[in-house]
């Protein structure tokens, strides 16, 4: 046991809190990927022979379907005319729902290899895989990849053969976000243009091509950066739909010529992510999470158009604005779409894929399509076969999935039932039960990657249990009950070595199932924390003792209650804001009623208005999180902001106090002091909301910002920011320190 003293108890805790926080990538970010599965395709002939996929970055699902009012001519017409039109005419459609993190790298992986992010490159900053995963890409014959250096490396690097994938990548310094983002698309088309050029007749590259199960990827980052420079609602933005559409229509007619248009070229068009009206994705809103889906070419199925007036399968209200209601919308999560892509060319399903392939988009034989969803199925039973056996191997306890050892759900039984609908060409069951064991097999999976959940975090909350009992016998001891009463057990010795047996039990059986190293120092805590209570239950049946001799016994436990639910409250709010609503709502009404009636009859200005702010403050948390930018807001919010901090300097002088015992002179200056820095703070402010509509206007003309107004941004920002803390640093008679503004603050 460490020392019982204040820094003793502040270094146990400085590295408790430490080796904590690492158990979050213990619990929540372990890579769901395993090794060692076998390979499966449909063996059959597929119904194309190349495959061509255009990821827009970036791009939301409702910017390219929805119609466009220009308001310049005053028409209504549409960003994606040949795209939309490939849509009505000869192509399968829908959203393509993706998971967080919505960035660029978790969403390609999702759709290119089936499995939705492996949570453990946060640590990579979700820009390249720590663990090695399949891909639509390394099952291909070859694959030619066209865009940028932050995705296109990524699945090179992972390929079994670094040969089978060719990059063509602009330089990382192209990227510019101030300026419009179409000319990396632009290099995409030129890039993919001098492709073809160099694949003349009789070339080894012109052969190539011409090989089955080649793929061509196109990655066009322009509209996730105009996004981000411009806001998604911007000229820029939605021109750079225009731009991409026009682009894929002139590669589209590339490839038609130099195939002769054959019929054996499928194409695919989706995104990565969405994006937000602030420009920015990563989280779940629905604009980051819902990506366009538009799949047409040799195996995919046409579209059947409703008559005028009918609403074709798959609409809500989301797509009603879109004007497409005749044709029916088919989502698919995003890792479904690369099990489509394997199928359309024959390819073996990725290894790692977890997506289930989306049969309605197939336009194949009834044979093809069930032998698809077979060889779908056989993979990820692959997965889960080896994660069970993997569990099984090292657990001391092991408990299977129970749902996959019914009889009825046995994968022997369901394999065996798929293969004779098969043979007596009962497709639609053959289909029905594949997709059975899919997600049967999809609940395991995630059965076996929660396994530890409930014993880490079970150790963790005891850990953090630990820690507060532990702390607080501290503080009582030291602080509230500092007597000479015995406050050890005298059984401490026995309690120490039952401890050590605790924690060796859990050794052995982590060193049995091969547990990381940090699990050990998980168990190590919550073992010192509760044998240190223990060892202290003298002082405990004190605190006991002191609490029943208590006048009001009901007061400290309704403290600790409301703060427990406060608490509680906090957290919630993080799913549902108008908590926070709630909860000014009742600070509106609480204060008011707490106070006396003495100042309640003295101070009625001041209450009516702290209920009104209050108030007015619990209407923000009810309006909506994703808003457009509106600078007259930001104007008008900046003014009331210098206004009120104005009006507060005028008559600071009635409520600025000097340090307590300061002589005449000393406490005239800390006033002055007091009321220069907010006078100084507040004009801090003004000053930043002239900048705002200045530099706004600077940023839509697409220039560089001058340099005067970067060294004015810069300058408001550091001093804003260390004004408080050089004037909080000051020291008041007796040397001690100043703090009351950066109270106050």
């Amino acid at each position: 046991m460490l020392p019982a003293t204040r820094n003793g108890l502040l270094l146990i805790g400085v590295l408790f809190h430490l080796v904590y926080l690492l158990s979050i990538f213990d619990i929540y970010f372990r890579s769901p990927l395993v090794h060692g599965m076998t390979p499966h395709r449909a063996a059959l002939t597929p119904p194309a022979k190349r495959l061509v996929l255009f990821v827009a970055d970036g791009l939301r699902a409702d910017k390219i379907y929805e119609p466009y009012h220009n308001e310049t001519s005053g028409k209504t017409e549409e960003l994606a005319p040949f795209l939309l039109n490939k849509l009505r005419t000869e192509a399968s459609w829908g959203v393509s729902h993706t998971r967080v993190p919505t960035e660029s790298r978790p969403g390609h992986v999702a759709a290119i290899a089936g499995f939705y992010e492996d949570v453990s490159a946060v640590t990579k900053g979700w820009k390249m895989n720590p663990v090695e995963f399949d891909s639509v890409f390394n099952e291909s014959r070859h694959t030619w990849s066209f865009g940028s250096p932050d995705i296109l490396p990524m699945f090179a690097h992972g390929a079994s053969d670094r040969s089978r994938v060719d990059t063509y990548m602009y330089t990382s310094e192209f990227e510019d976000f101030s300026g419009n983002g179409d000319r990396l698309d632009t290099w995409v088309f030129d890039e993919a243009e001098k492709f073809f050029g160099r694949a003349t007749a009789g070339s080894a590259l012109h052969t190539q091509m011409h090989e089955d199960q080649v793929v061509f990827f196109f990655h066009l980052l322009g509209i996730d950066t105009n996004g981000h420079g411009f806001k998604p609602y911007s000229q820029e933005y939605l021109g750079n739909i225009r731009h991409v559409d026009r682009g894929i229509r002139r590669l589209v007619d590339h490839f038609e010529e130099f195939y002769g248009n054959d019929g054996q070229t499928a194409f695919v068009f989706t995104a990565d992510h969405g994006m937000n009206d602030r420009g920015a994705h990563g989280d779940g809103h629905p604009d980051n999470t819902r990506t366009p889906l538009i799949a047409w070419g040799a195996g995919v199925a046409k579209p059947a158009p409703l008559a005028a007036g009918q609403t074709a399968p798959g609409h809500d209200g989301f797509s009603q604005p879109w004007g497409l209601g005749r044709y029916e919308r088919k989502d698919v999560n995003q890792a479904d779409i690369a099990p489509l892509m394997t199928s359309l060319i024959g390819l073996n399903y990725p290894l790692n894929s977890v997506g289930t392939l989306p049969l309605a988009y197939l336009d194949t034989s009834r044979k093809y399509r069930a032998h698809s969803a077979l060889a779908n199925a056989l993979q990820v039973l692959e997965q889960y076969r080896v994660k069970h056996d993997q569990k099984q191997h090292t657990e001391m306890f092991f408990k299977p999935y129970a749902p996959m050892h019914q009889p009825t759900n046995m994968p022997e039984h369901m394999l065996a039932r798929i293969q004779q609908a098969i043979s007596a060409e009962k497709f639609d069951d053959a289909e029905a039960e594949c997709l059975q064991l899919i997600a049967l097999c999809l609940e395991g999976l995630r059965y076996f990657q929660r396994y530890d959940w409930l014993l880490l975090r079970s150790i963790v909350s005891a850990g953090y249990l630990g820690w507060i009992a532990y702390s607080l016998l501290y503080i009582f001891g030291e602080y509230i009950l500092p007597d000479s009463s015995p406050r050890r057990s005298q059984r401490s010795g026995t309690i120490a070595v039952l401890g050590l047996v605790v924690f060796a039990a859990f050794s052995a059986m982590f060193y049995r199932q091969g547990s990381p190293a940090m699990y050990y120092a998980y168990a190590a805590f919550p073992v010192y924390f509760w044998a240190g209570v223990l060892q202290q239950v003298p002082l405990v049946r004190q605190i006991a003792a002191s609490y029943t001799q208590l006048a009001v016994r009901w007061r400290p436990a309704a403290f600790v209650g409301v703060y427990v639910v406060i608490l509680e409250a906090l957290v919630y709010a993080y799913f549902d804001r108008r908590v926070y609503s709630a909860a000014f709502a009742l600070l509106a009404l609480v204060w008011p009623l707490a106070v006396s009636p003495r100042f309640r009859r003295e101070h009625t200005a001041l209450l009516g208005l702290w209920s009104g702010v209050c108030l007015l403050t619990s209407v923000f948390t009810l309006l909506p999180v994703e808003r457009n930018d509106h600078l007259g807001l930001v104007i008008v919010g900046g003014a009331l902001i210098t206004l009120s901090g104005v009006a507060a300097w005028h008559y600071s002088a009635a409520f600025t106090l000097p340090p307590p015992g300061a002589g005449v002179k000393e406490a005239r200056q800390a006033v002055a002091l007091d009321r220069l820095m907010l006078l100084v703070q507040t004009l801090l402010v003004g000053v930043a909301t002239v900048l705002g509509p200045l530099t706004s206007k600077e940023t839509e003309r697409r220039g560089h910002l001058p340099r005067l107004y970067q060294l004015s941004c810069w300058t408001v920002l550091v001093a804003a920011t260390v004004l408080p803390f050089v004037h909080g640093s000051r020291r008041g008679r007796g040397g001690a320190h100043d703090q009351h503004y950066l109270y106050r603050l």
